[in-house]
């Protein structure tokens, strides 16, 4: 009996590209960004829409524990293993102690530079699920990198296949100075290109204490001027973008990072059993599951099904990329064979419902119309996961 358990669980290494597998206990590591900013009580109190609200550990532990009749059926408990480095080296490092713990995956958000240290210094899947920079699905893409959360060329398809179903077609773009909204930036336009929007104006902001700058973070000012169907705002962290509906010059909606926004999940989406899952969640953690939160949820229902559903083969990678997975959102969901991105619909809400959801009606796509959303086959520049 021993025998057959230890030789099942060798498959489920193999099925997961694991290393040292301990017989009847499927090991999630979970790596958090230490002292992470974005949880400061003063940050959370903002609400920005698209910001975590909490550990993605709380995601994780919400879908082992929906998984626990399944798992005891196959005989198999769960542990989670935390690390929660502050730099590159100790992302590193606590990749290999995660390894060596006998870790199946790893479940992490973290910054981008650490994330990819994290996946090059294990031959572990890792999922990424609370950074969305196209570069990781991309130039930077790694072999054992799975991506849960949207990328930022999904959220920007989203949003301009709206705008577009809308003919809200003049577009005012309004950007932060940061390094991270100017790398977006360049996917709203490219997005609003690809899909036949016009930028009446394109124009930065910024917000200081300086009074020589003041009129920079004006928005009646960086509205004026000009004519618009829509205001789409970049602003990474969120603090302008949330002071600007309703401010503009022109009675206009704002969409982007305020307004609204397109997300990987709403806690008051209200189709495909999404409430039961939200009132499981807050249940558990006590706050309403937010972006990262779902994120961090669907990545360790894959590894689950994934462990439970082929015990007795190895699951080559490709297998692992046509798995289907259920993502209360209407549509099986998978990862993308060309950068393992999870080809997902997109949820467009104002913070307090969900007002439609991407692909928009009507978008069409020879093969699955969730690949209109973010870099498709013939495009994507990422060749290691192939």
């Amino acid at each position: 009996m021993i025998d057959r358990i230890a030789r099942s669980w060798l498959c489920i290494a193999g099925l997961l590209l694991a290393g040292a597998v301990q017989a009847g206990t499927l090991t999630l590591g979970v790596v958090e960004r230490a002292n992470d900013p974005r949880l400061a009580p003063e940050h959370l109190a903002s609400g920005y829409l698209g910001h975590p609200g909490g550990p993605i550990r709380d995601g994780v532990e919400v879908a082992l524990k929906e998984s626990k009749f399944s798992l005891d059926a196959a005989g198999l408990g769960w542990k989670l293993a935390v690390e929660t480095p502050s730099n590159v080296a100790e992302a590193r490092e606590a990749a290999k102690r995660l390894q060596k713990a006998g870790a199946q995956a790893l479940v992490a958000d973290l910054p981008a530079d650490e994330l990819l240290a994290l996946a090059q210094a294990t031959q572990l899947p890792v999922f990424n699920v609370g950074e969305a920079a196209d570069a990781l699905r991309q130039q930077h893409c790694g072999p054992n990198m799975f991506h849960v959360l949207p990328s930022e060329r999904m959220r920007a398809d989203a949003m301009a296949q709206f705008l577009a179903s809308r003919r809200w077609m003049r577009i005012l773009l309004l950007h932060g100075p940061s390094g991270d909204d100017k790398a977006r930036l360049a996917v709203v336009q490219s997005s609003a290109q690809r899909h036949g929007l016009k930028l009446a104006a394109v124009r930065p902001f910024e917000l200081s204490t300086d009074p020589r700058k003041r009129q920079a973070g004006n928005a009646l000012l960086l509205t004026s001027g000009v004519d618009y169907d829509v205001v789409w705002v970049v602003d990474s962290d969120g603090e302008f973008a949330r002071s600007l509906p309703y401010r503009a010059s022109l009675p206009r909606p704002v969409v982007g990072d305020a307004g609204l926004v397109a997300l990987a999940w709403a806690p008051y989406f209200e189709r495909y059993g999404a409430p039961q899952l939200a009132h499981r969640f807050e249940r558990a953690a006590h706050r309403p599951m937010l972006d990262n939160d779902w994120a961090a949820w669907m990545a360790a229902k894959t590894v689950v099904q994934a462990a439970l559903s082929r015990p007795q083969s190895a699951l080559s990678v490709d297998a692992l990329n046509a798995e289907a997975l259920d993502g209360f959102k209407g549509v099986r969901v998978s990862y993308r064979a060309w950068d393992r991105q999870l080809r997902q619909p997109l949820l467009l809400t104002d913070g307090q419902g969900v007002i439609a959801m991407a692909p928009a009606e009507g978008v069409m796509h020879p093969a699955n119309v969730l690949d209109t959303l973010g870099a498709d086959a013939a495009e994507g520049l990422c060749k290691t996961p192939h």
